[in-house]
């Protein structure tokens, strides 16, 4: 039987290390059903305890990856969970909504590129309207694109979509939800260790990160007022499908060794964090970004 999050466990062995992380590449946005090894959700490791129930919450990038682990939590918690997601992430997601039906709790799907502002204002729309209020907005879905030469092999383009994707999204969805978040609400805002140690290879996105840090903290202040908490989860190496879809095959095979434990998180380890500041637990924390980095600092 597997061990769930509150069984003590050795971190260096936990999960398997870099050398069973064959090359492999995949085409953008990617899929775990071709990784190798399969990444872990938290599907047969996340144990829930009436920590969310009722809670009303949307998820963007939820379909795979840190989403899908962050949603199967949420809703084993007794929250449910709206899904944003790219329609060619379909498959996924249906398999993500299939996660949260056996929790017993109701999955959203809504398809659609969040670099367009009409559609962050459906996503808040549509939520509202099965939800009827919005109790935690999770901003993760995040775009990267890895450059060997740096800064001359960005592209305009490129640039646009990392930005769109990662800040000017993170803007139009927080504007759309707040007035239907109500006091006691949380919005959590996926950031990185890139945002404190930016790698010359991910140049824009960790620009985008850096922005998002700053963000939460000027958002959070902004919204106390309103009873609103906002925070950020900052993690360092995750084995997701963003990996072999954004980085050659020679680099995959190491992803996660420099760390000092020694290998890359896998989603279902980064899902307490979210919970923990969707959580009452987390009343009196707001404005703060929580490392999930593997003992890497993020200063």
């Amino acid at each position: 039987m597997a061990q769930d999050q509150y069984a003590k466990q050795d971190p260096r062995s936990q999960y398997p290390r870099p050398d069973s992380q064959d090359e492999q590449e995949q085409s953008h946005p990617g899929t775990g059903r071709r990784m190798g090894p399969r990444p872990d959700h938290g599907e047969d490791t996340y144990r829930g305890c009436d920590r969310l129930v009722d809670r009303k919450t949307v998820i963007t990038g939820g379909d795979s990856g840190i989403g899908r682990a962050v949603a199967l939590a949420f809703a084993r918690e007794g929250a449910d969970v709206l899904l944003s997601y790219m329609e060619q992430e379909e498959t996924d997601a249906k398999q993500t909504a299939e996660l949260i039906h056996q929790a017993g709790r109701q999955a959203v799907l809504v398809p659609g590129d969040i670099q367009d502002e009409e559609h962050c204002q459906r996503i808040i729309d549509r939520a509202v309207k099965e939800f009827g209020r919005i109790d935690v907005l999770v901003n993760n879905a995040a775009y990267q694109m890895s450059q060997d030469d740096g800064l001359l092999d960005i592209t305009t383009e490129q640039f646009d979509r990392v930005l769109k994707t990662n800040l000017y999204a993170l803007f139009w969805l927080c504007k759309a939800a707040v007035p239907h978040m109500p006091p006691g609400a949380s919005i959590i805002n996926t950031s990185s260790i890139q945002a404190f140690q930016p790698s010359p290879n991910l140049l824009d996105y960790a620009v985008t990160k850096a922005g998002i840090v700053n963000f939460t903290k000027g958002l959070s202040t902004d919204l106390i007022g309103k009873g609103i908490r906002v925070n950020s989860v900052a993690p360092g190496p995750v084995w997701t499908p963003l990996i072999p879809a954004t980085f050659p095959a020679d680099k995959v095979d190491s992803f996660g060794a420099q760390t000092p434990i020694g290998r890359a998180a896998q989603p279902a380890e980064l899902a307490p964090a979210y919970v923990y500041f969707a959580s009452q637990e987390s009343s009196y924390v707001t404005g703060e970004v929580l490392g999930v980095t593997g003992g890497k600092p993020l200063t």
